[in-house]
């Protein structure tokens, strides 16, 4: 006797595991952008320039192994710190070619220092001969503020010393915004030549013999 065919069994598809149905769906952490990557950026735009280079790299390793989004952040961090660095370097040149052209650090006779003129000098020799120019900006020992007319033809040493003295001392109180009796400051004078001239025939200086000035003394109160 035959034995009977077996049931039919319905068909079932051959499902892919749960893992194949995601292949090519972007995680959440793919679909987010690298918080790197955005620091990076953030970091180079006010000129952080190391921070933003460290995390530009820190960013780029790890969307290379994640697969995260981000990467366009992270070069435009790089390409920023660049600028920043292309700028500084050309602030930095145009910085030194000022000052070689000004003669920053070349020393001068002291009779070739031009009013508004920082100079550094041992205030306190006996006979001050030459001096080698500064920036106002950083410390320095003097600053030429003024030339005044005087005529000192013909008059000993100690006229001459007065003269130079009251002429430089009312151009002080104008430049200082304070009387010199009442500054802290000290007053030098250089006798240019002994005939008034136009533009003046003393020198006047301003310093503190063993300090140093940081800044123009113009209108300091001090």
């Amino acid at each position: 006797m035959s034995q009977p065919p077996p049931p039919i069994q319905p068909a079932r598809p051959s499902l892919p595991s749960a893992e194949s149905w995601l292949a090519g769906v972007p995680t959440p952490a793919q679909q987010r952008q690298d918080r790197y990557a955005v620091a990076a950026l953030v970091t180079s735009l006010p000129g952080l320039v190391p921070i933003a280079v460290v995390l530009a790299g820190i960013a780029l390793r790890r969307i290379k192994r994640t697969g995260g989004r981000g990467k366009a952040l992270a070069y435009g961090a790089l390409v920023v710190s660049l600028c920043w660095v292309i700028a500084i370097g050309v602030a930095v040149a145009l910085g030194l070619d000022v000052e070689r052209r000004a003669g920053i650090g070349r020393t001068v006779a002291i009779s070739q220092v031009d009013v508004g003129r920082c100079f550094d000098a041992d205030l306190e020799a006996q006979a001050l001969k030459s001096v080698r120019l500064a920036t106002c900006s950083v410390a320095h020992t003097g600053e030429a503020y003024a030339k005044v007319r005087a005529s000192l033809t013909g008059l000993s040493a100690e006229q001459t010393g007065t003269v130079a003295t009251q002429q430089c001392a009312i151009a002080f109180n104008t430049f200082v915004g304070k009387p010199y009796e009442q500054s802290e400051l000290d007053m030098y004078y250089v006798v240019l030549e002994n005939r008034a001239v136009a533009d003046g025939n003393v020198l006047c200086l301003v310093g503190m013999p063993g300090m140093k000035l940081t800044g123009s003394m113009r209108d300091s109160q001090r």
